[in-house]
């Protein structure tokens, strides 16, 4: 079998992911207990989703919490706004995209990725929750990560909060009629997730689940639960 030639871009490429790993580590390893909050870089601002975010961020923060967010417009900017209004840090990762993506002015803590892996491991590595709400493509995708991650033990258990009913339900029911009927996941799976609207609540569910958990460690998840 002949030598497999490696372009020097691609060898220098591995570097590049090793910088934003590292970059990232040493950043958000100081900002102690944080929580992760995603939606839409195309909600308007003084929409109904937009405050839904910016005061679930207020609160959140307020009660200790970072806040981690893309760092765009939209949910991100909301959320970055509510914790800098809440006096929290508030911390954008922002991604290098050719729309859409402009980073938002209310970050305490301002971070640029070049890879969305890179990125992602940053949301997660350093979440104390995730706060989901309405989106597109890339906010499925950092959901289903996060309860793969939770479902394979990959990730220590912490609370998973969608928010917007409206908006979830039809995912939720396919995921209940589809996939749990067809047994491609199991009753227990459904468990990783809530569904809740009221910002209070959301961050009492957070600081109740940390104070009774904490961080490490896999948690027995407490099942799913309606507001």
């Amino acid at each position: 079998m002949g030598k497999i030639d490696v372009p020097a871009e691609e060898t220098w490429r591995i570097f590049r992911i090793m910088a934003e790993f590292v970059e990232g580590f040493e950043e958000l390893s100081k900002v102690g207990p944080a929580v992760s909050l995603f939606g839409s870089a195309r909600t308007e601002p003084g929409s109904k989703y937009y405050n839904m975010a910016r005061d679930t961020a207020y609160e959140i923060a307020k009660a200790g919490f970072a806040i981690i967010t893309g760092g765009g417009p939209g949910v991100m900017e909301a959320g970055n706004l509510g914790a800098k209004e809440a006096g929290g840090k508030s911390i954008g990762l922002n991604i290098e995209l050719p729309m859409e993506q402009t980073s938002n002015p209310y970050q305490n803590i301002e971070m640029h990725f070049k890879y969305f892996f890179c990125r992602k491991v940053m949301f997660l590595k350093y979440a104390h929750g995730f706060v989901i709400l309405p989106g597109g493509y890339g906010t499925m995708d950092e959901t289903f990560e996060a309860l793969c991650l939770i479902q394979t033990l990959r990730q220590a258990y912490f609370p998973v909060i969608l928010m917007g009913t409206e908006y979830w339900k039809g995912l939720i029911d396919w995921i209940n009629d589809k996939m749990l009927t067809s047994g491609y996941i199991s009753p227990e799976d459904l468990h990783f997730f809530s569904l809740i609207d009221d910002p209070k609540e959301v961050a009492k569910r957070i600081v109740d689940f940390n104070a009774t958990n904490g961080r490490g460690g896999i948690c027995e998840p407490k099942g799913i639960k309606k507001s």
